[in-house]
């Protein structure tokens, strides 16, 4: 288990941050949310899942992004760190996994058993909302699939499924899925802007729009963890971070009427609901968890 920094006892702190820039951290990484009590030293990282490892196995930061599949297995193993409930990252899934039409050229998500499916890690979020949309809604039971991974977990203590298998580290699912070596990916981001390339599930934005309508939430990312012993120790520099986050967060304007940063515990908790039992279902943790565990008590009381 992690040990438990020491952190000073009084007096302003600067936090080491392994946080990036999106529209609702913008304002907090850019400098418009200051504070007297509390200054963030950003990692600078291109992407923040690289710090991730780095946050639960050695508290190298003391305020860091993390992928809710992740915070979910950190807390099964006792990790020992709170989720603050803002969401930084969050997108619709449905459009982020894709086939090669000059391998198949017509694939349904029933299609998939018996394949193999590219992606980063088993344990990367995309993945795991993915795979949860693909087994509620179109009956496909994820063990029936080989998913060939890149990246092992960031929470050491957790094992794979037997449906992982590993792929050359000299590759990746974007290649792979373009050279005809994988039957799909899962992308993210990262789908390439090419002709052969389909969405697996069709109509993949008004399904998305739909699958809104009816479980009335966003599927998050990336959420803020902070140390437990931060909280123990210096309660008002977590209540001050939290108030810099939430600033951050307001200031940002989500297009439309679909927000896909919500802000408090209350306002993400049918998408920690989700996440939970698509995480139970594909054996990233071995049970469902209470939302209110993944809050230290101070969190829960500054940001209900």
């Amino acid at each position: 288990m992690t040990d438990a920094k020491t952190y000073p006892a009084t007096g302003p702190m600067t936090l080491s941050a392994n946080i990036t820039l999106y529209e609702p951290t913008r304002a907090l990484l850019e400098g418009a949310v200051t504070s007297d009590l509390v200054r963030f030293a950003f990692a600078g990282l291109k992407n923040a899942h690289a710090g991730f490892k780095d946050m639960l196995r050695k508290t190298k930061y003391d305020i860091s992004e993390m992928a809710i599949a992740t915070c979910l297995q950190a807390h099964e193993f006792g990790k020992p760190f709170s989720l603050l409930p803002v969401v930084v990252l969050g997108r619709f899934q449905h459009h982020c996994i894709g086939y090669n039409t000059a391998v198949h050229p017509h694939l349904a998500p029933a299609d998939l058993a018996g394949k193999t499916v590219g992606v980063r890690s088993y344990t990367q979020t995309t993945g795991l909302w993915v795979r949860g949309i693909l087994q509620n809604d179109y009956g496909l039971d994820p063990d029936t699939v080989k998913w060939l991974c890149f990246d092992k977990p960031h929470v050491e203590e957790y094992t794979d499924p037997p449906s992982v298998i590993w792929g050359d580290p000299a590759k990746d699912p974007v290649n792979m899925l373009l050279d005809g070596e994988v039957d799909a990916s899962v992308l993210g981001m990262n789908m390439p802007k090419d002709p052969r390339v389909r969405p697996l599930i069709e109509n993949p934005h008004e399904t998305a729009l739909e699958w809104y309508r009816r479980e009335q939430f966003v599927p998050p990312n990336h959420y803020i963890i902070v140390p437990n012993a931060l909280c123990d120790q210096r309660p008002d520099i977590v209540r001050e971070a939290w108030r810099m986050l939430a600033e951050s967060r307001r200031a940002a304007k989500p297009e439309g009427d679909i927000d896909a940063w919500p802000l408090g515990i209350e306002a993400n908790r049918r998408a920690l609901e989700g996440a939970i039992k698509y995480a139970t279902q594909q054996h990233m943790i071995t049970k469902p968890v209470r939302i209110e565990d993944l809050f230290h008590p101070l969190v829960r009381e500054i940001a209900a």
